[in-house]
């Protein structure tokens, strides 16, 4: 089956690369089409974004998580709609390292046979911009590159420099996009702040795509993506005699693969929506737990004065409830976490330590864990907090390199650290959690 798909990609990081697949998905339902997006890399923020804009969950898509086959399912089965728009990751041939070609935008749209169309900072540049995107079209050994987008430059200038470009270069001009507002977010030191923490979110999102709608040749932009292929959502069958495991959602928790999560289903969870900030205790008659990431260092004084979910929590836990916990998550259960400005806060009391902020990524990148049965799974760390017990029950190794460090609480129905785990890189991994959680359930 041929799916019409298209990626969105730039030279380097910063170059609006979220801001224009926003935009786009925003213009084309106001034009009535029906589109299905994904994130390539391991980036939690900006599927968060393509969800607003389309009202639909995004999926993240690896080359380094799964194999061509694997990633090719996984893009199949998440497919729905008209039409697929692919945000690519850093610049176009960035992947493991910012070295290799694995795990980058392009490692992707050439596993997809997917179209590129790559979206040029053209700010205070001019023909300049024409050398660069030459050089990009000449790494291009697929011949997968078919247009481009000049970003943040006047539109009179920019048709006049994009139409010359088309002509010598013999790639696809699809218009310019002028510096918007609507699209501004504020910047944070994890990306972007979440979609959910901006109140007039939606309203700019609307806003965005009619002014990317008027600016882009949207139907040149269709063509490129191909034939357009129409498949329906599956039907999510409803739960029934399922283990339910409660799973933290809320501002504070809110890092979750769209992957891991219809695996955890598919393998018979029933995932019950809490929210640490909010509710007073966990759901009734649950048989694990899920504490993901998230920003819970931007709600200290919320999270620290809810003592009666913290107590719930630590009292199920201590009885041996089975629970996954990452990153913010993982902070969650210390005894302290500690703000900015060096004032400390109490927390679960199940893991013995502190969590504090360092000002600067204390570890930042891919990383393949193997826990005390060996089992080996694929996944990613990017955060500014530290603690003083980090745990040193699994080994973490860095891809292409050499560097290895002990890491996380593995005991009992516990598994607890700072990476944030892709689960179809290895099945074993939630299914060893699921065994826990059924088996509890029998209790």
């Amino acid at each position: 089956m041929s799916y019409s798909k298209l990626m969105i990609a730039a030279m380097k990081s910063g170059s609006g690369k979220t801001a224009v697949t926003v935009g786009i998905l925003g213009a084309l339902k106001a034009m009535g089409q029906n589109p299905c997006s994904f994130k390539c890399g391991p980036d939690y923020i900006d599927p968060m974004f393509h969800r607003k804009a389309i009202g639909i969950p995004a999926g993240n898509l690896d080359t380094y998580f799964t194999d061509p086959d694997r990633t090719r399912e996984l893009f199949e089965k998440e497919y729905s709609g008209s039409l697929a728009i692919l945000e690519g990751v850093m610049g176009l041939y960035d992947g493991v390292g910012g070295v290799e070609s694995l795990g980058s935008s392009y490692d992707l749209a050439t596993c997809l046979d997917a179209p590129i169309v790559l979206v040029v900072d053209a700010k205070g540049a001019g023909i300049s911009l024409m050398a660069q995107i030459k050089g990009f079209l000449d790494y291009d050994e697929n011949k997968l590159i078919k247009g481009f987008i000049l970003n943040k430059t006047p539109k009179a200038f920019g048709d006049k420099l994009g139409n010359r470009i088309e002509e010598e270069l013999s790639i696809a001009y699809i218009g310019t996009v002028e510096s918007n507002p609507d699209l501004d977010f504020d910047s944070r030191h994890l990306g972007l702040v979440t979609a959910d923490e901006i109140d007039d979110i939606r309203e700019r999102i609307d806003r965005a795509g009619q002014k990317m709608g008027d600016s882009l040749d949207m139907d040149r932009l269709l063509k490129l993506a191909g034939p357009l292929l129409e498949v329906q959502s599956p039907v999510k069958k409803e739960a029934n005699n399922r283990a339910r495991v409660a799973i933290a959602r809320d501002k504070a928790f809110c890092f979750y693969y769209r992957e891991n999560i219809e695996l955890l289903e598919e393998m018979g969870l029933e995932l019950i929506s809490f929210s640490p900030l909010e509710d007073d205790k966990l759901p009734e008659n649950i048989s694990g737990l899920i504490l993901g990431g998230g920003y819970p260092e931007n709600f200290l004084k919320e999270l620290s004065s809810n003592k009666s979910m913290l107590l719930d929590i630590k009292e199920k836990l201590t009885a041996g409830l089975p629970c996954l916990a990452e990153c913010g998550g993982f902070m969650y259960l210390m005894d302290e976490i500690e703000d900015k400005d060096g004032n400390g806060y109490e927390f679960c009391h199940v893991i013995p330590g502190k969590a504090s902020w360092k000002g600067r990524l204390q570890r930042f990148g891919y990383v393949n864990i193997r826990d005390k049965n060996g089992i080996e799974i694929k996944g990613h760390e990017f955060h500014y907090y530290d603690t003083d017990n980090n745990g040193k029950d699994c080994l973490a190794t860095k891809p292409m390199s050499d560097k290895s460090w002990s890491c996380i609480h593995e005991r009992g129905n516990l598994f607890a650290g700072f990476p944030h785990l892709y689960y179809p890189s290895n099945p074993d991994f939630p299914l060893a959690f699921v065994e826990r959680v059924m088996v509890y359930g029998k209790v």
